[in-house]
């Protein structure tokens, strides 16, 4: 069958073909990580990128309307490297369908090439090798042989192939790819994305397994905003079904009026609905264990969720209070709770947890400059997987000048914000002084590798201890601590380093950090030494110099 025009219908088939491909691929391209440490996460990304596209956008027969609805849920929902670049060819894809309600050959052909010129405008330094390389060649090698009377699954299967035999060539544009051994993550991604597309195009099926697709870490409420001393004036929200039981032991009268009647002395907000031997309640109350009882007598509970109004209440009114704007305001990314309270600590005005892969999305740092509701904010991102999202963020919101300071991680971070000169009004000045905190701090990072691998010129056995300094690994040992030892004595410049900090991962291990201690000791012996429990995920040390 030949396909010769597609509308907004078509695209949003295709688009959930392309997001059910990719949550189905999305382990695969998670391992296809250069580091052999657990934290690729660039299938993840990708997937919530497109995931939230589709969320926000609205169905429209006209392909531009839809696709616009498409590229702005993208570009809030980027997450990492790879999900800014995707949102960003995504939205130049958009920009050239703007006016289209049909997309036909040429309109198809234009819009792929502005996708790519898209990404590759918003790399400051683009590297080839990479999906960049992969999308500009696969229009690129495909456009002359194009004319009005080419199918748009034609020009969409054409378009894959010439991606693959791109992708296969990444590994000799980029030396980290060769030497790990893989393909470019990213462009296998979008790759992933596209057969997708073209399988639902064409009515194929694409099945998701359940068991194969990771899910976004869900999002509770933040249990600061209520401790011992907290009143507790508006109970709990109580739901549940409950399956009447015909069983000894359960009470078998069970009648919809009298029951309603018992709740609603025990509580408000009732809703009582009898579906056949099932009963659906919603309920607000202080004593839930009353209600539990009760429900009990009859059968059991098929679903059940409880929530404490009060923590709700407090959370909403101190995120919402309105406060007087400030003249500046930082905010960082990190993962860990020690780290978390290591820079609040420090002042650091909106600390965001980023999870164990530091993913988080253009949407949430937009809702974190909001609430910083300050004239210039400060942005830590703490790891390059989130730079990009960082700095689109900020391209977008106009409320504040806001500065993405290049941090590419959390002892960077820290540094930064020690440097900082609080009292001043200046904040050019203050954000001069966290750039010097971060080109000041000399870092090492110790891991365990998850796999076997050739990386940067050492032969890594899946268990060992890895040392990563600026991206690359400079150090392998038996031992985190020998791994270390091996890898700060190889820095650069750091003979006349007088002050070591170490953030430790949970759980504290004294004897590690004694012998990290004498293996430092040893090498500086006039140094200062301190160990912070940053509690963070991946990295069983992390290890700042100055």
């Amino acid at each position: 069958m030949k396909i010769r025009k597609i509308n907004g219908t078509d695209l949003e088939k295709m688009l959930a073909g392309g997001l059910s491909n990719i949550k189905t691929h999305e382990a695969e391209i998670n391992d296809l990580n250069v580091f052999p440490v657990p934290d690729g996460d660039t299938g993840t990304n990708m997937r919530l990128t497109l995931e939230n596209g589709l969320k926000k956008a609205v169905s429209s027969a006209d392909a531009g309307t839809y696709m616009k609805g498409v590229s702005e849920g993208m570009l809030l929902g980027a997450r990492g490297n790879s999900g800014v670049i995707l949102s960003q060819i995504f939205k130049g894809i958009a920009a050239e369908l703007a006016r289209e309600p049909w997309v036909g050959p040429a309109e198809l052909r234009n819009a792929l090439i502005r996708g790519y010129k898209t990404a590759y405008s918003t790399v400051l330094k683009p590297a080839e090798g990479t999906i960049l390389t992969v999308t500009r060649e696969g229009i690129e090698h495909i456009r002359s042989q194009l004319d009005r009377n080419t199918s748009i699954d034609s020009i969409f299967a054409m378009y894959i192939a010439e991606m693959k035999k791109s992708l296969a060539m990444t590994p000799e544009l980029l030396p980290v790819l060769k030497e790990a051994g893989v393909v470019d993550s990213g462009a296998k991604g979008f790759i992933v994305i596209a057969e997708g597309m073209l399988g639902a195009l064409r009515g194929e099926l694409v099945s998701t397994p359940e068991s194969t697709a990771p899910t976004e870490k869900p999002q509770g409420p933040d249990l600061s905003f209520f401790d011992a001393d907290s009143t507790f004036e508006y109970g709990y929200c109580l739901e549940f079904i409950l399956q009447l039981m015909n069983g000894a032991g359960y009470n078998h009268r069970f009648r919809e009026d009298a029951f309603t009647s018992e709740l609603s002395k025990l509580g408000d907000s009732l809703v009582v609905v009898k579906d056949g031997t099932r009963i659906k309640v919603h309920v607000h109350t202080k004593r839930p264990e009353r209600i539990i009882a009760l429900a009990r007598e009859f059968g059991e509970f098929l679903s059940f969720k409880l929530d404490n109004m009060q923590l709700q209440h407090n959370e909403h009114i101190a995120k919402t209070a309105k406060k007087p704007r400030s003249k500046f305001a930082r905010i960082a990314v990190v993962n860990g709770d020690g780290m978390k309270k290591i820079f609040s600590e420090l002042g650091c005005e909106i600390v965001i947890d980023g999870g164990r892969t530091m993913n988080t999305s253009s949407q949430e740092f937009i809702a974190a400059f909001k609430l910083a509701n300050a004239e210039t904010v400060a942005v830590l991102p703490c790891s390059k997987n989130i730079y990009f999202a960082a700095r689109q963020a900020a391209s977008m919101y106009k409320e504040s000048r806001v500065e993405v300071l290049e941090a590419p991680g959390m002892a960077e971070g820290y540094y930064a914000l020690a440097m900082d000169v609080v009292d001043s009004t200046d904040p050019d000045y203050r954000i001069s002084q966290m750039k010097t905190g971060i080109e000041t701090v000399k870092s090492v990072a110790i891991a365990t590798a998850s796999r076997d691998s050739e990386m940067h010129g050492f032969r890594i056995s899946a268990g060992k201890a890895i040392a990563i300094s600026g991206g690359e690994i400079v150090a392998v040992a038996d031992t985190p601590e020998a791994a270390a030892g091996i890898a700060l004595t190889g820095l650069p410049d750091i003979a006349d380093a007088e002050t070591f900090i170490v953030f430790c991962a949970e759980p504290a291990d004294e004897a590690g950090k004694e012998a990290l201690a004498e293996t430092v000791s040893a090498s500086f012996p006039l140094a200062d030494i301190s160990f912070l429990d940053g509690y963070q995920e991946i990295y069983r040390y992390i290890i700042c110099a100055v």
